[in-house]
């Protein structure tokens, strides 16, 4: 069973409708002790990331959440919810994340509109030989939807899966071993973000990544 990780500031209602729609079974969990009897956690969050990340330390979900990512099971970060996987965040002052992901959350800086939001593109990095199962099916070209004004600028491009281009390159799915983030909204992606929700939850059937 996948846990859909519950702090005050994430959009439960469409995730856990998009989870219904692919037949997969969740629950909410806001509780560290409980984390650990869940085949897969997501993260998801709308807001700011000094508001999440305090409601997060406050819930005492640091160190569950570490641990559950260093037990080798699968974890997801969605929008602010993949940024708070990075190490820090510039969002109204610096704020420290959970370091699971090596980088920062800058703010989109230019003569262009802020946020970004709508329908971009993906582009898949690598060479095609190694795509990973979360990525399975997924194309460059394909379209995802996202609505942020800060983006995260990773430590090692090799964390990188895909980008998408905002005047810029921007992060747009990172991962390193078994936990992964995602800036856009998968369950609001139509059939590319269900099947890279479903890739996630098919990897949570195994329990490990």
């Amino acid at each position: 069973m996948i846990g859909i990780i519950d702090y005050g500031m994430g959009n439960l209602y469409s995730l856990s409708k998009a989870l219904e729609r692919l037949g997969y079974t969740y629950e909410f969990v806001s509780r560290p002790e409980r984390l650990k009897e869940y085949t897969g956690l997501i993260l998801p969050g709308v807001g700011a990331f000094g508001d999440a990340i305090a409601n997060i330390r406050e819930l005492g979900l640091v160190e569950g959440i570490r641990d559950y990512a260093a037990s080798g099971r699968p974890i997801l970060g969605i929008c602010l919810g993949m940024q708070l996987l990075f190490d820090k965040s510039e969002e109204h002052g610096e704020h420290q994340g959970l370091s699971l992901l090596a980088g920062e959350v800058v703010r989109f800086q230019g003569e262009y509109k802020v946020p970004h939001m709508g329908w971009n593109q993906l582009e898949i990095k690598g060479d095609g030989s190694r795509k990973l199962p979360l990525l399975d099916g997924v194309q460059t070209g394909d379209y995802v939807y996202f609505v942020h004004s800060y983006h995260v600028r990773v430590k090692a491009r090799d964390i990188l899966l895909a980008t998408t281009d905002y005047y810029q390159d921007v992060t747009a799915i990172a991962g390193q071993g078994n936990v992964y983030g995602m800036q856009f909204h998968p369950e609001k992606s139509g059939d590319t973000g269900m099947r890279l929700l479903r890739n996630f939850a098919v990897q949570c059937e195994g329990g490990l990544a």
